[in-house]
């Protein structure tokens, strides 16, 4: 096997994850998706927070889905369900966290039984939409007020 074929082979590897990341891209957008940027706790070292995560979220009945950017995974990365998520406080992101969020955006830390503390940075407008999404519920169910 010479040199030049190993070449070819690894740039069409990488030309087909391009290709693979754009197309998931290009759905997810496609489908009203909104820019949401994400970290969680890692449960190493007592609870340390991961970095800044940005991504596509989307709304499916109780859930609220969220796509990782840089991912080659054809699901969703986390799955956050209406029910099962309390805002615990609401912030202005540090000077530290402006470069990696997006523009104008605004800090939701929540809990949930399901998993690890989150915090999720969205810009108002989608924020508003997120809001209201979690304080509406079917008739028959409640959910505590988000704002």
């Amino acid at each position: 096997m010479s040199i030049t074929t190993v070449v070819i082979g690894l740039l069409a590897l990488i030309g087909v994850v391009v290709c693979w990341g754009a197309w998931r891209w290009r759905n997810v957008r496609r489908s009203g998706g909104i820019t949401v940027a994400l970290r969680w706790r890692t449960g190493r070292r007592g609870g340390e927070i991961a970095g800044w995560h940005l991504g596509i979220g989307r709304y499916r009945g109780e859930q609220f889905l969220w796509f990782r950017v840089l991912s080659l995974r054809n699901g969703p990365d986390r799955v956050l369900s209406r029910a099962d998520l309390h805002i615990t406080e609401r912030r202005e992101p540090s000077r530290e966290e402006q470069y990696t969020l997006p523009v104008g955006a605004k800090v939701l830390r929540c809990t949930s039984s399901a998993g690890p503390d989150i915090e999720i940075a969205m810009d108002p407008g989608a924020l508003t939409g997120f809001l209201s999404w979690l304080e509406s519920a079917p008739p028959g169910h409640q959910v505590p007020r988000a704002s």
